[in-house]
């Protein structure tokens, strides 16, 4: 074989794992802001009822919306790109509130992890692919 078609090989094999890892990502960030912009949104439509379940799980009242402004801005740091500071404070952010999520579940016993594990497992993915594309992009450039 000679040496263009072993570059051509090589070539589009890195652009299909490109694709996919962008893919993966994409699919990952767009699980997690459902759950986030679902969450973020009970907050603000559903405040009474949630406003009733936070002490329940050891939490005040008072964090209800800026928790769920935070999540919003979480998912524009992310999204937007802007920031590489704003973006990781971001994913340290939403994997924090999704840790203390499984812990007021697990306290109030209502067996609500599904969601939580789904966006934790989401939160980690879209970190990973994330860093695996910059990485993938600096050598390249």
């Amino acid at each position: 074989m000679n040496n263009d078609k072993v570059n051509k090989i090589i070539f589009k094999s890195h652009f299909i794992m490109k694709k996919t890892d962008l893919l993966i990502y994409r699919i990952a960030t767009g699980l997690l802001t459902l759950i986030m912009t679902f969450s973020a949104t009970m907050y603000f439509t559903q405040y009474e009822m949630v406003s009733e379940n936070f002490p329940k799980a050891g939490f005040p009242v008072f964090i209800i919306y800026p928790l769920a402004i935070a999540k919003i801005l979480g998912l524009v740091a992310i999204w937007t790109d802007k920031s590489t500071m704003l973006r990781e404070w971001a994913y340290a952010g939403f994997v924090f509130n999704l840790l203390f999520a499984i812990g007021a579940h697990a306290h109030v016993q209502d067996g609500g992890y599904a969601p939580v594990i789904v966006a934790l497992v989401a939160v980690g993915v879209s970190y990973f692919y994330k860093h695996k594309m910059l990485k993938a992009s600096a050598l390249s450039d």
